[in-house]
């Protein structure tokens, strides 16, 4: 099992310029963590604490850090590793026996950090909001992707919600679709 350390991560960055006092500031942020719940004083003994401004960033240098650990020590490399905070969208050419396998290893490089996996199921992978399909000639293709769950209910016409509002629903549908839908799915999205 690898070593993950937050505030050793950030003393790397000192070499780049930044100063050499951050990694004790940083370290007092995360080590100094009290909060009242129901009355009383508790302190946070492991991690960052909920709604910190520092909490994302540690987590995104953290994760940076593990990933990069992570893939150096396996034997076979991905043919991409693209990460948006706790989700990975990973082309794997090595097979679904090997993929498996180097799942388990990323899951022993940390007790707490455990990776579950979704594979494509008929050409198709959903990313995030994107779904990410599997062309003919092995190129991908995308579009908007809603969760089974997803009832396509926003706000009613009749309500009585400001024109704004209502008129922001549409926009923002309508960026979307321009933003995740490839030129073979952009006509479906707006409909």
């Amino acid at each position: 099992m690898a070593d993950f350390n937050s505030v050793d991560i950030v003393k790397k960055l000192t070499s780049s310029g930044i100063p050499k006092d951050f990694p004790k500031l940083v370290e007092h942020c995360l080590k100094n963590i009290v909060f009242l719940w129901n009355g009383s004083f508790y302190e946070q003994t492991d991690g960052a604490a909920m709604g910190s401004p520092l909490s994302p960033v540690m987590a995104n240098l953290f994760m940076e850090d593990f990933e990069a650990k992570a893939i150096e020590t396996y034997q076979k490399k991905p043919k991409l590793w693209l990460r948006y905070v706790n989700d990975t969208f990973v082309v794997w050419p090595h097979g679904a026996e090997e993929l498996d396998k180097s799942l388990c290893h990323l899951n022993q490089q940390h007790p707490r950090i455990q990776f579950t996996m979704e594979k494509e199921e008929d050409g198709k992978l959903a990313f995030l909001d994107v779904l990410v399909k599997r062309k003919g000639d092995g190129r991908l293709g995308h579009a908007v992707y809603r969760k089974p769950t997803h009832t396509d209910r926003y706000l009613m016409a009749i309500s009585h919600h400001h024109p704004a509002q209502k008129a922001s629903v549409v926009s923002s549908l309508f960026h979307r679709a321009f933003t995740i839908a490839d030129a073979e799915s952009l006509d479906a999205e707006k409909k």
